[in-house]
Parts: structure tokens; sequence; C-alpha cells
């Protein structure tokens, strides 16, 4: 599934965070491109140095780097579609600060299950995950517009929300369990990360749109 749009609702006012959000990452793929190998494995967060207390800074760099344009085109997609509601029932700072601190979840959460791990982990899928979560709880009944593939096949369609978050959710647990009972010799996908941001963004998503939505409400009165 490939999400394209909320059909249910449109933002108030322009996305400004958001765009500038995708705009950051696009700009740290490019000196990736430009820098190589040495630019990735600087500014990548690796779980065994974070326990000794190297590094610290990648836990935020990290999270707008990629490894590959299929991995930020994804990323930016997913976050465009779910990000954009989302900045604006929170409000522009304090969006940015629950996207930050949803990357900073996701990494605790990958640091904690792989403690000893010297793999370099990037992406701002965690980040993009815990945006999610907040959707979900927020308007679960939205309807997304979906591509949809059957084999060779594919169609257009609406579904809600609370489906396709659910269903993208059991897949990075499932996927998780796979990779635990795997001896990991390689890269892979964070899946703990996904996890780690999703719930953070479950339990913290209402409580970063209260302030906003008082002042909509004073506003409205």
């Amino acid at each position: 599934m490939i999400p394209l749009g909320d059909a249910t609702r449109r933002p108030r006012r322009v996305p400004i965070v958001t765009v500038v959000i995708i705009a950051v990452n696009g700009f740290v793929f490019l000196l990736e491109l430009l820098s190589g190998d040495d630019f990735i494995l600087r500014w990548s967060l690796v779980p065994a140095a974070i326990l000794t207390g190297h590094g610290v800074i990648t836990v935020f760099t990290s999270m707008f780097m990629h490894a590959g344009w299929e991995h930020i085109l994804g990323n930016m997609l997913f976050f465009w579609v779910f990000g954009v509601e989302m900045e604006d029932v929170m409000g522009r700072l304090v969006f940015l600060l629950f996207y930050l601190l949803g990357g900073v979840a996701a990494a605790a959460a990958e640091v904690a299950v792989n403690p000893a791990s010297t793999i370099p982990s990037l992406g701002a899928s965690g980040a993009i995950a815990a945006v999610m979560g907040a959707f979900l709880i927020t308007y679960p009944r939205d309807r997304i517009r979906t591509v949809l593939f059957f084999g060779f096949f594919a169609r257009v369609a609406y579904v809600p929300a609370v489906l396709m978050i659910g269903l993208w959710f059991l897949t990075q647990v499932f996927s998780q369990v796979g990779a635990l009972a795997q001896v990991q010799t390689g890269g892979g996908v964070a899946y703990m990360a996904h996890i780690g941001g999703f719930v953070y963004g479950v339990l913290t998503g209402r409580p970063f749109e209260i302030p906003h939505r008082r002042r909509l409400q004073k506003m409205d009165w």
C-alpha cells in the first residue's frame, strides 16, 4: 500500500515545518551522495557507541539521513501524507518538537534492543512513525487515498487510516520478531526504531495537540 494523501480533510495553513523537514532531508541526502561513506559513517547512529557516551549528536543527525533513493522517497511520501495534518493540529513549533522527540524515542528503542550493535543506523522512519502514531489516534476514520498492489495489478482505493496504519504497525512488529529470531550479521531495517517511534506517537500525540487546540477554540469563540 502506498498512501497518496488524506481525502477527508485539508490543512488550514501552509505546512511550513513539514516542507522544511523534507527539504533538510533532501539536502542531507545530497551531502551523502557527494561525500560518500565517510560522511555516512560519521553521522549515523551506532548503538554501541551511544552507550559509551560517544557520538550522542548522531541521535539527531541520523534521523535526517537515508540509505538510498527508495528509502528517502518512501519516507518523505509517508511524512507528507501524515505530517501535514499533524502540523496543522499541533502548531508549527510544537510539531517540530514532537517530530524531533519522536526520532529520539525511535533511537532509544533501537539502542535498547541492540545495545552491542556496531552497525550504523540511519533514517527518518522512526520520527515519521511517531507522526503516524499521532495521526492514528487523532484521525482514525480519515480516508487515505492509497495505491493498492495485487501482483502486477494496481488500483487506487480509499482506506481508513486505522486500517492502513494498523496494518503497517503489525508488519513492523512481526518483522521485528522475525529479526530477533535470526542472527544479525549485517545491516537491515531498524524495525524496533519504527515501533518505538510509533508507540511514542500514540502515547504523546494528544498532549502535544492540546495547547494549539485551545488557542484555536479561543479564536473560534
